[in-house]
């Protein structure tokens, strides 16, 4: 066990950790030159394509150090914040942590809060400075806040480059050096952390663990805590590129289970496996319960096939733990799920991988939040969509979720956060300063105003510096309401908001300009209408393709022409009545990003 190293790789977006990952792969001869290949770990399409970390990837290393052999298992993590979840995770399964800081930029938001995840969790921290190789790199300024962040030696600090690789073979003698090897009793009953898991179509459900205590073999009979449900393990191993088949996973290693699991449900990242015949005493501290920021529903095109994007959910949430949803059904969409992300990069990744992996094509609501609606005769109805609103005559008042929002940011930006944040309703409670130059803002705000795009203004208003966090308060009167859109003068359900008053005529305006853009043109006129009950507040047409009927009149009186022009526009009033518009997928999209 002492020659044993867990270590995950925590950093801002594109500081450079996927590339750092391949050179660490590359030295210790794990990969071969014909299998390397740029961002080796990153193997979703859609992670190439935008060249993003999106999965916790783990893969074992061998090293020789010193004439001895040790084990690396190395878990490269993602940058992004909406991913933030997948980290935490990560960090759960390791001992030590490599903080990468790119030496042109210096330190960033998703820097600082990934560390805080690790130092809550005890690891070693190593610093590396990396791209030292770009002619903008600044080594001794961003030595100095990393000084300043962690309060480690100057000397400690490795410079690296993950394109030359400059610095890899320092990185891994600072592994073996630093980081601990995983404590746990061999000798104790088995317990393992699981910490990912993927759905294969042939084997079922493979789950990711990290052993504490005891060990796993073969066939052995084992029991999940959390579901308390029982399997034989008919496949145990480590995770090199590819899963490679052990008869036993000893304590502090990093491995992989297939015990035939066909049902999603049944396999909970953070529970603990534990043997049947030798049950331990108690389940090892999971994970923190996921925080969705942004609320939107999830239907599919066709309706008959509910049950299959229900499977696709079910599956997809195994591979990533930090989506939560449940079934509600619209007027004109019909049945789907309500679903909570992250953010909406995630919104956007759980979209794109539900047509890639399991071909479904979706169709995503406008993002919102439960509110509860009071009628006159004293009933209170919970309501999650706002066709659910009862009708406004009998209507008394409507309650909406407020939240108390923690915002951290450096002095200089508190400025632009506060107007921020008033400018979504937001009161300030209070306002402290943590150092000479961080300050933490408490505000009490709507949650439905931060379900949009809230989170992604804070963080560019604020250079990425400022951390978010917030919890529920309760819920508050306010003048809330139902702004429909209208096609050709039929509602359109799926675009319905609940929006407050004040707020209600310039935001229907921003829709009606933004469909109009959106809505390819028909043979007819589309009137695009915004309307809070039976009054209009905002209108854009979209005109009609014209086929120019009177091409083939030369010359020769001009009532010939009019009567083709007349015959024309009864023709187009009359299609209108029985037209209906298709909304193409990027309208429902784009009325989220609307500034």
């Amino acid at each position: 066990m002492k020659h044993i190293r867990n270590f995950c790789i925590i950093a801002h977006i594109d500081h450079g950790k996927s590339t750092l990952a391949d050179r660490l792969l590359e030295y210790t001869n794990t990969i071969t030159q014909r299998e390397a290949q740029e961002q080796l770990l990153d193997n979703m399409d859609l992670e190439r394509e935008r060249g993003i970390t999106i999965k916790s990837h783990a893969i074992q290393m061998n090293y020789k150090y010193n004439g001895e052999d040790y084990v690396l298992n190395l878990i490269d993590t993602p940058g992004h914040v909406d991913f933030s979840y997948e980290v935490s995770r990560s960090i759960a399964a390791c001992e030590g942590a490599l903080l990468i800081v790119d030496a042109s930029q210096g330190i960033q938001a998703q820097t600082i809060s990934n560390l805080y995840l690790a130092l809550e969790h005890d690891l070693t921290i190593i610093p590396i400075l990396n791209k030292m190789d770009l002619p903008g790199a600044m080594p001794e300024e961003v030595k100095d806040q990393i000084i300043d962040l962690i309060g480690c030696e100057r000397d400690e600090i490795i410079p690296a480059s993950g394109k030359t690789g400059m610095g890899v073979y320092d990185i891994l003698a600072a592994i073996i050096e630093r980081v601990a090897a995983p404590v746990g009793d061999p000798q104790a009953p088995l317990q393992a952390l699981i910490f990912d898991s993927v759905f294969n179509p042939f084997r079922g459900i493979i789950a990711y663990f990290k052993v504490v205590n005891g060990e796993i073999r073969k066939n052995d009979k084992v029991k999940f805590v959390a579901t308390a449900k029982e399997y034989f393990a008919d496949e145990v191993g480590i995770l090199k590129l590819q899963p490679s088949p052990r008869d036993v996973v000893k304590t502090g290693d990093v491995g992989y289970i297939i015990s035939g699991i066909k049902e999603a449900r049944e396999v909970k990242v953070g529970d603990t496996i534990t043997h049947t015949a030798r049950p331990c005493s108690e389940a090892i501290q999971g994970f923190e319960e996921v925080k969705p920021m942004v609320f939107a529903g999830i239907y599919p095109v066709d309706t008959e096939d509910f049950e299959e994007l229900r499977e696709a959910m079910h599956k997809l949430q195994l591979n990533d733990a930090s989506i939560v949803f449940e079934p509600e059904s619209s007027a004109a969409l019909g049945f789907g799920f309500r679903c909570g992300f992250l953010g909406m990069l995630h919104m956007e990744i759980i979209q794109e991988r539900l047509e890639r992996e399991f071909d479904m094509t979706v169709i995503t609501t406008v993002p919102n939040v439960s509110y509860k609606a009071y009628t006159t005769k004293g009933d209170e109805i919970i309501v999650n969509n706002p066709s659910e609103l009862p009708d406004p005559s009998k209507l008394d008042f409507v309650e909406e979720p407020y939240i108390k929002a923690n915002i951290i940011t450096k002095s200089e930006y508190v400025g632009p956060v506060m107007s921020l944040c008033i400018q979504k309703r937001g009161v300030i409670v209070n306002q402290h300063y943590l150092t000479s130059d961080r300050v933490e803002l408490v505000f009490e705000m709507p949650m439905g105003e931060i379900v949009f795009d809230f989170y992604d203004k804070l963080k560019t208003i604020s250079k990425g510096y400022a951390s978010f966090d917030y919890h529920q308060i309760g819920y508050k009167q306010s003048d809330l309401v139902k702004m429909d859109i209208m096609l050709n003068g039929e509602q359109v359900d799926a675009l319905s908001s609940l929006i407050h008053r004040s707020n209600a005529y310039e935001f229907g305006k921003k829709i009606c300009e933004k469909l109009r853009e959106l809505i390819p043109r028909q043979q007819f006129d589309i009137a695009i209408q915004a309307s809070i009950g039976a009054k209009i507040i905002a209108r854009e047409n979209v005109r009609a393709l014209r086929k120019d009927v009177t091409a083939k009149c030369y010359g020769g009186d001009i009532s010939r022409k009019r009567k083709l022009l007349e015959k024309q526009k009864k023709g187009k009033k009359r299609m209108r009545q029985v037209g209906n518009v298709e909304i193409p997928q990027s309208a429902f999209m784009a009325v989220l990003k609307l500034d």
